[in-house]
């Protein structure tokens, strides 16, 4: 479904990424894995379009979308959770919610109840304003308010930041469940190397802009690198 290849992208003279490759299947979760500066928000933001790459070509369902910017990518069917969540904050749920439908280009079914059935906390919120609610809640929010533009790969940046442990663990488990459920493929860039784990089959570790580790959950959790970079 997503084949990234060789891509290198960076920030005016500063160059992040260096010759990233990687693939991500129909339905599959895969983690990248690294300690803050290595590149990893720089990659989905890569993905995501919000910055164009220098070279290198980023593919879905075999056409390369490395040139297009982030409306059209929503329309390929790419959904990103930005690190901070990216809220409405003086918006209502509801609101959140149907801003994330209208938004991304692809005008499809209503997805609210499906939403609201995996994230029952918001149900009971749909009239709050999003900006009121806890760390935790508001990631729902973002996360319900991707899934809303009915996408079938989602980008996720650090969504454990700033979460009490017990409901990044449940968000870990929902993401998990829509996945498997829907078909959803999923690319979750974090430092907490438990979520990660409990959620993917297949990993890969970023140091300095660069792959330097790459393969199943064991085969990572086993290798020297996983010991020398993140202290594991």
């Amino acid at each position: 479904m997503l084949e990234v290849a060789n891509l290198h992208a960076g920030y005016g003279n500063i160059a992040v990424l260096r010759d990233v490759s990687f693939s991500l299947g129909r339905g599959e979760i895969i983690g990248v894995l690294g300690r803050n500066g290595m590149g990893k928000s720089t990659l989905i933001r890569a993905l995501s379009g919000s910055i164009l790459p220098r070279s290198g070509s980023i593919a879905v369902d075999g056409e390369n979308i490395a040139s297009l910017p982030p409306h059209r990518r929503a329309a390929h069917g790419i959904t990103t959770v930005v690190q901070g969540r990216g809220i409405f904050p003086k918006l209502t749920v509801r609101e959140n919610l149907e801003m994330g439908r209208v938004t991304s280009g692809r005008v499809k079914r209503n997805r609210t109840d499906e939403v609201l059935g995996y994230f029952p906390r918001l149900r009971e919120r749909l009239s709050q304003l999003a900006g009121t609610m806890s760390g935790g809640e508001q990631q729902m929010l973002a996360i319900g308010r991707g899934i809303m533009g009915d996408p079938s790969i989602m980008l996720l940046d650090e969504p454990s930041d700033g979460i009490m442990p017990i409901l990044v663990s449940q968000i870990g488990t929902t993401l998990v469940e829509i996945s498997r459920q829907t078909g959803m493929s999923i690319l979750i860039a974090e430092q907490n190397v438990p979520l990660v784990f409990s959620m993917t089959d297949r990993c890969i570790i970023l140091e300095k802009g660069r792959v330097v580790a790459e393969g199943t959950r064991d085969q990572v959790s086993r290798s020297e690198v996983m010991k020398a970079y993140l202290a594991i």
